[in-house]
């Protein structure tokens, strides 16, 4: 949705505010002028324009971090910054996009319950994840080749994530190493895993990621093959550079390994990833296997000896399941909306996986978050803490590590703000009492 039409609609609902209001109610001039105009329909709009727009905020885009008011305001800076295909990938959903704008519209149908005469002078936003305790709860979520957003990628992601005390996930199909983006964070880094159809393949990922120092391992189960991409699709049509000076293969797949048309092998898309460097993939031809199912989870459970959590689980049986087959924790997600056009937003996904789990492994949810208030109203509905993907490649992409700064230093600001109004001194005091579902 262009962002035209989204100021059309925001000053159609803010002309129905006013024509509420107790000073336009009367029988008094201002009310006559307002009345004539609202009954002018369309022509409403554009006579209100200019009055209107002198309140709202500029549509320039920011052009440097500092300028920012919200992680939104990286998003169009990103846009400027970035080729259409690359921008294109980082915006895609499935079909319509429409899971994409659930996963952020679930959140508004959340309401927030302030208590008062709390003394919130003092607020602790620490949370702990397997015994390691963090400065907030905010988490970086796997974004895939970073590099085609910033020179750096992963690696000044990372050290924002360090500067800022933040933990970290790596995609498998990173643009970056888990050694180079370890060092670049300071440790406190999880690998992702794609384990492909090969077996053999997906254990080396996970023996490489330990070695380097990573403490836990993060299968993504939520990727299936045919995710029409469309966004990203007519972005490629707009881009009128040549791919292949930047990709050196003709295949044009995905994390699953699906072309579009491409003619070029896994092994070589494999090939910017450096955590595929040296292995055999002559007979990898996905990332996801199609087959994988819980018998593949324990065996991958008997293999990996750091902690071991799921990404992708969305319902309570699920989350039963898992918590059956030993998995040490789960990441309620599906995607960013980019996996399945289920039009079921994460956190309404959350209580029925807190419910599966029973208290007994940790849940991180991600999809959707924008706002400080997110982040509060995943904490009251039982995450342990919360992932962000999109804003994070919007700030690097934007301005590099200072951008990806800048939006977690909103994010944690916004936190505090929320915890203060609400009357929350500490983390484990946010539940929920204090959120209500509209409609619930």
């Amino acid at each position: 949705m262009s962002r035209a039409t989204d100021l059309t609609k925001t000053r159609r609902k803010f002309l129905k505010m006013l024509s509420a209001s107790p000073l336009l109610a009367g029988p008094g001039l201002l009310a006559g002028s307002f009345a004539n105009l609202l009954a002018a329909g369309e022509v409403t709009d554009k006579r209100f324009l200019g009055w209107l727009d002198s309140v709202q905020q500029s549509d320039e885009v920011i052009s440097s971090p500092e300028q920012a008011l919200e992680v939104m305001d990286f998003e169009p800076a990103a846009r400027k910054a970035l080729p259409p295909a690359h921008f294109g990938y980082l915006a895609t959903g499935v079909d319509g996009d429409g899971t994409v704008r659930a996963n952020r519209e679930g959140y508004s149908r959340i309401q927030i319950r302030a208590r008062r005469l709390v003394d919130v002078a003092k607020i602790d936003m620490s949370a702990s994840l397997f015994g390691t305790k963090w400065n907030t709860p905010l988490v970086l979520s796997p974004v895939s080749g970073q590099k085609a957003f910033h020179p750096e990628g992963e690696v000044a992601v990372a050290r924002a994530a360090g500067k800022k005390g933040h933990l970290m996930m790596l995609s498998t199909v990173a643009t970056s190493s888990i050694e180079d983006v370890l060092a670049a964070r300071g440790g406190h880094v999880w690998q992702q895993l794609y384990p492909t159809n090969v077996w053999e393949v997906g254990r080396a990922i996970v023996k490489r990621a330990e070695a380097a120092g990573s403490p836990a391992i993060v299968l993504t189960v939520d990727l299936q093959e045919g995710s029409n991409r469309e966004t990203l699709f007519r972005a490629e049509r707009e881009d009128k550079r040549e791919c292949a000076a930047c990709h050196p293969s003709a295949y044009t797949g995905d994390a699953r390994g699906r072309g579009r048309g491409g003619s070029g092998s896994f092994a070589q898309y494999a090939a910017r990833k450096p955590m595929f460097d040296g292995l055999d993939l002559s007979k990898v031809t996905a990332a996801h296997p199609a087959n994988m199912n819980w018998d593949f989870v324990k065996r991958l459970r008997d293999t990996v000896t750091v902690k071991l959590l799921i990404k992708g689980i969305v319902t309570r049986e699920d989350a039963q399941l898992a918590v059956e087959h030993g998995v040490d924790g789960l990441v309620v997600s599906n995607h960013g909306g980019r996996s399945e056009e289920t039009l079921r937003p994460t956190i309404e996904s959350l209580p029925e996986v807190i419910e599966g789990v029973a208290g007994r492994i940790p849940v991180i949810v991600d999809g959707g978050v924008r706002r400080g208030t997110d982040i509060f109203k995943a904490l009251a509905f039982g995450a342990s803490a919360v992932g962000i993907g999109r804003p994070q490649a919007w700030g690097v992409a934007a301005f590099g590590q200072a951008g990806v700064e800048s939006v977690l230093e909103i994010l944690r600001r916004e936190l505090l703000t929320i915890m203060r109004q609400a009357g929350t001194i500490s983390v484990d005091k946010i539940s929920r009492n204090y959120v209500i579902a509209r409609g619930a």
